[in-house]
C-alpha cells in the first residue's frame, strides 16, 4: 500500500512538472504585438506685428515663415527584417501628399538621445546658476525666486532641485526595442506636410513587416491650430503681457520663459505659468493625455480656455535678451487588434502638439502698434538718430513700413549659451 501510494505522488509530480513546462512554452511564445505611433505637431514661429513670411533665422531662432505641420511615423516590428523590405502607409486625400508614404528602415539605427533628459548632468558639469519663477501676475510671489546653484549645491541636491512633476513615461518606437524599427519621413520620400494637410480618414498600414493595421482619424484628432499671440506687450523690465488664441481640440497648455544673464551664458532665468514650482522642460514636449488632465486640474497647466498670461515685472530686467516657448496638447487616440484583446497583434498611438515661440522684451501691443519699450526709452546720444515711428497699421502695412519694422527689430540675444540652448532645440521643438 505505501508503495503505491509512493508511485502515485511520483506520477502526480511529474504530470505537474510537464504542465508547468507547457505553461512555460506557451508563456514563451507569446506573440509580441507591433506597435505604431504618429506624432503629430504644429509649429508657430510668427510674431504680431510682423510679417507671416519673416527671414528665418530672426532673432537668432530657427524656423520663421509662418505655421508649418509636421508628422513623425515611428514603428517596432516582432518579425524577421525581409530581403526587401517595403511598408506602406496608405493617407487620406486630404493629406495633400499623394497616396501614401513609406516607412523605412533606417541604414545606421541610432537611438534618438531625449535633450532634456540630459539637463540635470549638463547644469552640474557647467556650474550654473538657475533662478527660477512661476505663475501667472504682474508681480513676484513671495517665497520667489528659488535659486539653484550648482557651484554650491551637490549632485543629489540638484536632481531634487531639478526635479519636475510626476509624468508617464513616452516610450516610442525606437531602434534596437525589437527586431524593426522604421519610420517617415525618410531618405525614400523627402516631402514637406502641406499646411492645409488633414488626417481625417482611413488609415492603412501595411507591407512585409506588419500586420495589416487599419484605423480611422476623426476631426477632434486632426493638426492642432497653430499658436498665435494676439497681443505682447512690455520691456523685460516690466510685466510683460501677452495673449493668444484659444486652440480647439487642445486639453491645455503652458509657457515658458528663459533668459542669461551674462555673457557667457551662466546665468539663467526661467519662468513658467504654473501656479507652482518645476523647471518646466519636461512639459515642453508630448504629454500624454491622462497627466495633462490631471495637471490642469493642479493647476500646472494651463486650462484650455485660458488665453492670457502675464510674467512678473523685472524678472527679466537685467536679461540680455528673453524667449518665450508655448505649447498646446491634443487629445491622444489609441487603437488595437482585436478590440480589447488578451494578446494584441498590433496597437497604435496617435499624439499631437502645437508650439510657439515668442521673443520677449519687444513691446508690440495689439498687432505691432508699440514699438519696444527700450528702442524708444534707451537713453541716446546727440548723434545717433531717433529710432523711425510705429507703423499706422499691423498685418497689413505697406512694403515700406514692413522694411522700416525689421530694420528697428532688436538684433539677437547675445550670449552664446542663449543661442546655443536655443538652437539645439532645448525645449524639443
Amino acid at each position: 500500500m505505501g508503495m503505491r501510494r509512493f508511485c502515485f505522488m511520483v506520477m502526480i509530480a511529474a504530470l505537474a512538472g510537464m504542465l508547468g513546462v507547457l505553461c512555460t512554452a506557451e508563456a514563451a511564445e507569446k506573440p509580441v504585438p507591433t506597435i505604431y505611433w504618429m506624432s503629430v505637431a504644429t509649429q508657430n514661429q510668427t510674431i504680431p506685428g510682423m510679417p507671416a513670411g519673416m527671414p528665418r533665422g530672426m532673432f537668432g531662432m530657427p524656423g520663421g515663415g509662418g505655421p508649418k505641420r509636421s508628422l513623425l511615423l515611428q514603428m517596432n516590428s516582432p518579425m524577421q527584417i525581409p530581403a526587401v523590405p517595403n511598408e506602406l502607409h496608405d493617407i487620406p486625400a486630404g493629406m495633400n501628399m499623394g497616396p501614401s508614404l513609406p516607412l523605412v528602415i533606417p541604414r545606421q539605427e541610432r537611438a534618438v538621445r531625449e535633450e532634456y533628459e540630459q539637463h540635470e548632468e549638463r547644469f552640474e558639469r557647467e556650474r550654473m546658476r538657475i533662478k527660477v519663477y512661476w505663475g501667472c501676475g504682474d508681480t513676484v510671489r513671495p517665497g520667489q525666486p528659488r535659486i539653484i546653484d550648482t557651484a554650491s549645491l551637490s549632485p543629489a541636491q540638484i536632481g531634487q532641485a531639478m526635479r519636475g512633476w510626476s509624468l508617464s513615461r513616452q516610450t516610442p518606437p525606437a531602434p534596437g526595442r525589437m527586431r524593426i524599427y522604421a519610420q517617415w519621413p525618410n531618405e525614400q520620400k523627402v516631402i514637406e506636410v502641406p499646411a492645409n494637410a488633414s488626417l481625417v480618414g482611413q488609415h492603412f498600414v501595411h507591407g512585409n513587416f506588419s500586420p495589416d493595421i487599419r484605423f480611422a482619424i476623426d476631426q477632434a484628432h486632426d493638426f492642432l491650430a497653430p499658436v498665435e499671440f494676439t497681443e505682447v506687450s512690455g520691456g523685460l523690465a516690466d510685466s510683460i503681457s501677452f495673449s493668444w488664441r484659444m486652440i480647439p481640440n487642445s486639453l491645455g497648455s503652458f509657457g515658458m520663459a528663459m533668459a542669461t544673464t551674462d555673457e557667457g551664458g551662466r546665468e539663467m532665468i526661467l519662468w513658467s505659468s504654473s501656479e507652482s514650482y518645476g523647471l518646466g522642460w519636461q512639459l515642453m514636449d508630448y504629454v500624454s493625455s491622462p497627466d495633462v488632465r490631471r495637471l490642469v486640474k493642479d493647476r500646472v497647466i494651463m486650462p484650455s480656455e485660458q488665453t492670457s498670461c502675464r510674467i512678473p515685472k523685472g524678472i527679466f530686467a537685467a536679461a540680455q535678451g528673453a524667449v518665450l516657448q508655448f505649447i498646446a496638447y491634443g487629445d491622444d487616440l489609441h487603437f488595437g487588434w482585436p478590440p480589447k484583446p488578451k494578446d494584441p497583434i498590433w496597437g497604435v498611438k496617435v499624439r499631437s502638439k502645437s508650439t510657439g515661440m515668442l521673443p520677449l522684451g519687444m513691446d508690440m501691443g495689439n498687432a505691432g502698434e508699440r514699438r519696444s519699450q527700450r528702442s524708444y526709452d534707451a537713453p541716446r546720444d546727440g548723434n545717433q538718430p531717433p529710432p523711425p515711428p510705429p507703423p499706422s497699421s499691423g498685418y497689413d502695412s505697406p512694403p515700406q513700413q514692413e522694411q522700416q519694422e525689421q530694420r528697428a527689430a532688436p538684433p539677437p540675444p547675445r550670449g552664446p549659451g542663449f543661442g546655443d540652448v536655443i538652437r539645439r532645440g532645448l525645449f524639443g521643438f
